[in-house]
């Protein structure tokens, strides 16, 4: 049901990680931020601790300029929201890809995994859909463990989609990413 779960229901702000400099989340080098608190569950999850909204520590004012100072070095292209699920963590996600926005402009980008689907985000909460308006990408879906693919470009399962968002909004349809190899 839309706008059923919620993150002023659900969020502790809590945060199960932060890997800073790494070539996995996304394209370039990312800092990514994973997030604590799935109700999506997927079986076969990578990251099942952090579906625990408990997991982990509490985000913090430290933590967050800690991010931006990492962010701010030439070689970084953007910051990657995981959890978890970001979407149920907007107070976090939001006030983090605002205060991006506000010091770099579109010169980092954002990227953001999902449980959601692009459809299921529009007919959502107008944090959710705040958040996803901050995105430049968004790789949607629940992880289908039935259509695993290792092979996939930044994906887990073949239904994934990965989404530009700014086009998709102007749109008004899902664009994919113009890079897709796979």
């Amino acid at each position: 049901m839309p706008k059923e779960w919620t993150a002023q229901k659900y969020s502790q702000n809590y945060i199960a990680d932060y890997k800073a400099f790494n070539f996995v989340d996304g394209e370039g080098v990312r800092c990514s931020l994973y997030v604590s608190g799935c109700m999506f569950l997927c079986p076969g999850c990578y990251n099942v601790a952090a579906q625990n909204f408990h997991f982990g520590q509490p985000y913090t004012q430290e933590l967050e300029d800690q991010i931006i100072e990492d962010l701010s070095q030439d070689y970084v292209q953007g910051l990657t929201l995981l959890g978890g699920e970001p979407f149920l963590n907007t107070d976090v996600c939001l006030k983090l890809c605002r205060r991006i926005r506000k010091e770099f402009g579109h010169s980092k980008d954002i990227w953001s995994w999902t449980g959601y689907t692009w459809d299921e985000l529009q007919q959502e909460t107008y944090d959710k859909m705040r958040l996803l308006s901050l995105i430049d990408i968004l790789v949607d879906g629940r992880f289908l463990e039935e259509e695993k693919d290792l092979t996939l470009q930044f994906r887990g399962s073949a239904n994934q989609r990965i989404i530009d968002v700014p086009k998709s909004l102007a749109a008004d349809k899902v664009v994919i990413w113009d890079k897709l190899v796979r």
